[in-house]
């Protein structure tokens, strides 16, 4: 973060949000914005419904829509949550999700979440998983002492 921010550069001075914090708002998050990158470079942005679930991020797409061609040719995706004051960004690949466990675990959470049922067996609806590498998050009330980034393996 740049530091004209104001941020801390190191823990010294801060008070770090705690991944918890996080992930308790990816769970409560009912839209998420996908962003990815067109064929020419172009960004794209499109909010969809997605489910926090095993340290990860669960959503599904057309692969006809823009996000599901982006993400058939580039996965890189960055994820943000609607908030702006308490802001968690994600960074990772959107893989294909294979596991018919998992998918099953998904289609139930997310028929609770939404009172719509996935059908994780359709290929007009693949079910992607982001396994973050970055994360961001601020909270803009304590904003700059409250910043955090995170480093994933």
């Amino acid at each position: 973060m740049p530091a004209s921010y104001g941020a801390p550069a190191d823990a010294s001075g801060a008070e770090l949000l705690p991944w918890s914090w996080a992930v308790e708002r990816l769970i409560a998050a009912r839209n998420y914005w996908i962003c990815t990158t067109r064929a020419d470079g172009r960004p794209h942005a499109a909010p969809v419904w997605a489910l926090w679930m095993d340290d990860a991020l669960w959503f599904s797409t057309s692969p006809e829509s823009q996000k599901g061609r982006n993400l058939a040719r580039n996965p890189r995706t960055i994820v943000h949550l609607e908030s702006g004051d308490d802001v968690v960004i994600l960074e990772g690949d959107a893989v294909p999700a294979r596991d018919e466990e998992a998918l099953a675990r998904f289609a139930e959470a997310y028929e609770a979440k939404y009172a719509y049922r996935v059908d994780v067996t359709s290929a007009d609806t693949p079910v992607y998983v982001v396994l973050p590498r970055v994360a961001q998050t601020w909270s803009e009330r304590e904003f700059p002492r409250a910043v955090a980034r995170w480093l994933f393996s």
